[in-house]
């Protein structure tokens, strides 16, 4: 029997923390390990769909909204519908603005919070990972994600409102998890755009670890700053073919064998 996928949301309702970054670079990396891999874009601007070579979302006629919508008017699901295989070895469900015009329409939807789940059951058996790239909110399409997720990981930058704002996002992940997903855990926190030749991005670390180390795991691998991340966005591409020697590339390895012996 084929084991389904574990699906996990890389959430954070601050924008700016790497997110869309960490869904390609873990998604990738866990494809060059072997794994079949769906990325999912659960952010109206789309901003995973145009990371990956896509610069024109809005030009894409098959996207989650699509199959979303499917679900919310009990019409049956097309299998493969709006899913894209790409060249670095995982598949791409893409979002665009329809996606805005979709959550508006969940607001008076029976059962509003488990549509993703209900499509994401439709094709779980066909991966090993489902990688949740989420919304810089706390909306209806991220608790939509938390309520498909097994896992929730966290990109946090190393600054001292990150922290102020982690609080908040517990309190979402706890409210998900008592009242619609019992199952879904915190699989990590992870620094993202860390200069830890400062002290400041030091102290921070210092301070996560103490506050939450006890309760929450904090991945030993630290994504450090790097111009050469921001630049994949635009290239369409991974950081493992944008700059393959770099440190990020190294960073992010690290964190693919972190979550692959979880």
């Amino acid at each position: 029997m084929i084991k389904p996928a574990e699906i996990m949301a890389i959430c954070n309702q601050k924008g700016g923390v790497g997110k869309t970054v960490t869904t390609v670079s873990l998604g990738i990396g866990l494809a060059r390990e072997g794994k079949r891999v769906l990325l999912a874009d659960i952010d109206a601007q789309g901003s995973l769909t145009a990371s990956l070579g896509y610069q024109h979302p809005d030009q894409i006629e098959k996207t989650l909204a699509t199959v979303m919508g499917r679900i919310i008017t009990d019409e049956p699901l097309i299998p493969g519908e709006g899913i894209i295989r790409h060249e670095e070895g995982i598949d791409l469900l893409p979002a665009n603005i329809e996606l805005s015009g979709l959550e508006v329409t969940l607001v008076n939807t029976m059962s509003r919070e488990t549509i993703l789940r209900e499509y994401l059951n439709s094709v779980r058996d066909q991966y090993d990972v489902i990688l949740l790239d989420c919304c810089p909110s706390l909306g209806m399409l991220t608790i939509n994600a938390l309520a498909a997720a097994d896992e929730v990981l966290v990109p946090m930058q190393a600054h001292y409102l990150s922290l102020k704002g982690f609080e908040q996002l517990i309190r979402t992940i706890s409210n998900v998890k008592r009242k619609i997903n019992p199952g879904l855990d915190i699989a990590g926190i992870l620094i993202t755009m860390a200069d830890m030749r400062t002290n400041y991005s030091r102290e921070i670390v210092n301070l996560l670890r103490t506050a939450y180390g006890n309760d929450v795991r904090i991945f030993d691998s630290i994504i450090p700053l790097s111009i050469r991340a921001a630049e994949t966005s635009a290239e369409g591409r991974s950081i493992y073919l944008h700059d393959p020697a770099g440190k990020v590339a190294a960073a992010y390895a690290a964190l693919t064998r972190e979550v692959m012996a979880l």
